[in-house]
């Protein structure tokens, strides 16, 4: 029996056009643009309804997403609802000044999904007490649980009571909070010493608002809440790390209170979402940063929505600030008392069912930061990107 080689390479030619064209069918582009006038590097969120074709026919754990260059990225899908399924899909951009990248989602399991060099990270910490801790390449902060105001309550030194946010001071892109408690289950002070040149923690939160700590501002006095009472982890990383604290109603209005918290890797600022329920008309809900003993320099922006505080600790200089949507702002203050923990920046805002703010830090022996004007001009272009967040279009 005779072959006809044009009859099997025609066959051929039409079963690889099949297959380009299921694959191009299975390709989508995401369209992301900056309108600012500096590059930004920053994590792209794409909900899962945006991904509804694409995932109708492909798998979701077959996703992978590429740049104009065919560099494959690191991706992380995030469950809000916990159903097993993803809400939210996120990958790292760089884009420049004025700038529109086009990346390209396609299903493909044979292709190994990149891993991230550094991460974002948070968990409860039962081993001290119970704070939740969260970090990335570049911060590291936390907050005191339930079982750390049972034991501040007794008396039991070393314990925490404070709803105030605490930072650590790392000088290293590495993740440091499994490391740094470890250590201290043999040393108390294992983290509160800079010998490893990591960074420590000497920074002091006590009743203050730490670095963007909520209150209600009445009377020249502060109302707060005390520790929180329960936590949960959604998103533990590496491009961003989301969790949930509850707290006990607080203050004379009966506020009850949720706050989300999220941090992206390579950013400086936490994003916090607080949302309330009150038994009473509330006059307003304040974000904080201490002062400590009023000895440092505040920068109050009601008109741009940022909030800078510059202090000396031991050797090295901090900035700490607060970034807001100055919609929501009715004044600010810089508010010192000779009364410890007392002395607090004051970001005042309007009542309202949630509030979403930004604080964060950076420290001059991380090398992010030398002097004062450069973290101020951070401040600056993170009161930008809220503005005017990357515009992203899925074809």
């Amino acid at each position: 029996m005779m072959i006809n080689k044009k009859r099997i390479f025609l066959f051929f030619c039409a079963i690889d056009c099949i297959l380009n064209v299921n694959t191009l069918s299975a390709q989508t582009s995401v369209q992301v643009k900056n309108t600012l006038d500096f590059s930004r590097n920053e994590v792209v969120a794409v909900p899962v309804s945006a991904l509804k074709s694409f995932l109708n026919k492909n798998k979701e754990s077959d996703l992978r997403i590429k740049d104009s260059s065919n560099k494959y990225l690191p991706i992380q899908w995030i469950d809000y609802d916990g159903d097993g399924k993803g809400d939210e899909l996120l990958f790292l951009a760089t884009i420049d000044a004025k700038k529109t990248n086009i990346y390209t989602i396609v299903s493909d399991a044979k292709i190994r999904l990149p891993e991230t060099e550094v991460t974002t990270y948070s968990r409860l910490v039962p081993e001290r007490a119970d704070d939740y801790t969260w970090e990335n390449d570049k911060v590291a902060f936390r907050v005191y649980g339930p079982k750390g105001q049972k034991e501040a309550l007794a008396g039991v030194k070393g314990s925490t009571l404070s709803s105030g946010v605490d930072i650590w001071l790392k000088r290293t892109d590495q993740p440091i909070i499994n490391k740094w408690y470890k250590g201290y289950l043999t040393d108390p002070m294992f983290y509160h010493k800079d010998t490893r040149g990591e960074g420590y923690d000497p920074y002091q939160v006590g009743d203050s608002r730490g670095t963007g700590g909520i209150g209600i501002w009445k009377d020249d006095k502060l109302q707060v809440s005390q520790n929180f009472i329960s936590s949960k982890t959604i998103a533990e990383g590496p491009l961003r790390t989301v969790f949930e604290l509850t707290y006990a109603p607080w203050s004379e209005f009966g506020v009850k209170e949720t706050k989300r918290i999220s941090l992206d890797i390579g950013s400086n600022f936490s994003k916090f979402e607080s949302t309330f329920e009150a038994e009473k008309p509330v006059p307003n809900y304040t974000i904080g940063i201490t002062l400590h003993k009023n000895e440092g320099e505040a920068k109050l922006n009601d008109k741009t929505g940022y909030y800078l505080h510059w202090e000396k600790i031991d050797d090295a200089f901090v900035g700490e600030g607060i970034v807001v949507n100055p919609a929501v702002i009715e004044k600010s203050i810089a508010f010192k008392s000779e009364i410890p923990d007392q002395s607090n920046l004051l970001v005042v805002t309007k009542p309202q069912q949630k509030l979403t703010y930004y604080a964060g830090f950076a420290w001059q022996k991380s090398g992010q930061i030398q002097n004062q004007k450069d973290w101020e001009n951070i401040l600056q272009k993170q009161s930008q990107i809220i503005e005017n967040p990357l515009l992203v279009k899925v074809k």
